[in-house]
């Protein structure tokens, strides 16, 4: 563990789930990190949508076994949460301001200087996506000279918000406002999250993870994801500063994500040589959650870029690329996890 340096300081640390929970201070409000595996490792990032933590966004895909052991072979785990959305947490006071954008970006930088962190993969979930692109993108002003190597984006956003995704958000942050977690309140964020297949309907029961999603989020502090809410639909385009993203961009989307049409967008102004993207079937936003087999084989061929790798003796699956006798030169230049991916269609399992 690296020391303090600036503003930012350990309060507490805390076991969660095996790995280790650090309550950090930063210059806008503390902030939750689960640290997951061995610090010696390279470092990926994660950072989840509205009214979610690792716990409820990124669990789905760490237990896959194959997933598993291509991320922690390969990685050291640091779970940022969004503030006051960390398991257990309490209600924000409202004498604190709601963050900017900008300034939660800015939290994720502080969060790698503590940790000593220089230069660190990037994973993120719709919200999540957005601050960790914003981060990215503002090496542009060398605000952060050379800290993303690769972004993994899930249903990831880039412009403002259209008048119908405000005034959407402004229905949800008005229920959480007034009523808390609400009935109303929790089905707008599934629909967010989830598609319509494993929400379920009258003949057809909520899968699992839904349940599981649904039990989570009357955990949440209605004001503390109403606060995350209001930071969201106050963002600024990122459209202009996204062909000048240097760094390896592999985007996954759902075609029953609400936020589908802004992956396109996204993916169409990102520098071609060096992005993807990743269509899954019959899925939602949180792909992590509801398809995370779907996300295996593309993350193997976007790691082999990196010279990682998943070890054979930790998986048996013919589907996995990765092996010994099958890794070539090809398969790790930059162009071997490029623009041919998209568009790649998966099936509900």
């Amino acid at each position: 563990m690296g020391e303090s340096s600036g503003s930012v300081s350990i309060d507490v640390e805390r076991i969660s789930f095996g790995g280790k929970e650090h309550i950090v201070q930063t210059g806008c409000g503390t902030v939750s990190v689960a640290v997951f595996g061995d610090q010696e490792k390279p470092a990926l990032v994660t950072y989840p949508d509205v009214a979610l933590n690792y716990m409820s966004c990124f669990q789905g895909l760490i237990f896959c076994p194959e997933a598993s052991s291509l991320l922690l072979h390969n990685f050291c785990m640091y779970h940022i949460s969004p503030p006051g959305h960390e398991l257990g947490a309490g209600p924000i006071s409202s004498d604190v301001p709601v963050p900017s954008v900008d300034d939660l970006a800015d939290q994720v930088a502080e969060v790698l200087d503590f940790f000593g962190l220089k230069a660190v993969m990037c994973m993120g979930v719709t919200a999540g996506a957005y601050i960790l692109t914003l981060f990215a993108s503002s090496l542009l002003q060398s605000k952060y000279p050379d800290r993303v190597v690769g972004l993994i984006l899930v249903a990831p956003l880039c412009k403002t918000p259209s008048w119908a995704q405000w005034l959407y958000t402004k229905v949800m942050s008005n229920l959480l406002y007034f009523y808390g977690m609400c009935g109303l309140a929790k089905e707008f964020l599934l629909q967010r999250y989830f598609s319509k297949e494993v929400r379920g309907s009258a003949q057809f029961p909520e899968s699992d993870i839904v349940q599981a999603c649904r039990s989570l989020l009357d955990e949440r502090q209605a004001i503390n994801v109403w606060r995350f809410l209001e930071s969201m639909n106050g963002r600024h385009d990122l459209t202009k500063d996204l062909k000048n993203i240097q760094c390896k961009t592999l985007i996954f989307v759902g075609d029953s994500s609400p936020f589908h049409s802004d992956a396109i967008h996204m993916s169409s102004k990102l520098d071609r040589r060096y992005s993807a993207l990743v269509e899954v079937q019959e899925c939602g936003s949180v792909v992590t959650e509801e398809q995370p087999h779907a996300m295996l084989i593309p993350l193997e061929y976007f790691f082999m870029g990196y010279g990682l790798y998943r070890p054979c003796h930790l998986s048996s699956s013919p589907r996995s690329p990765l092996c010994s006798s099958c890794i070539s030169p090809e398969m790790l230049s930059p162009e071997s996890m490029g623009v041919k991916l998209r568009p790649i269609k998966t099936r509900l399992l």
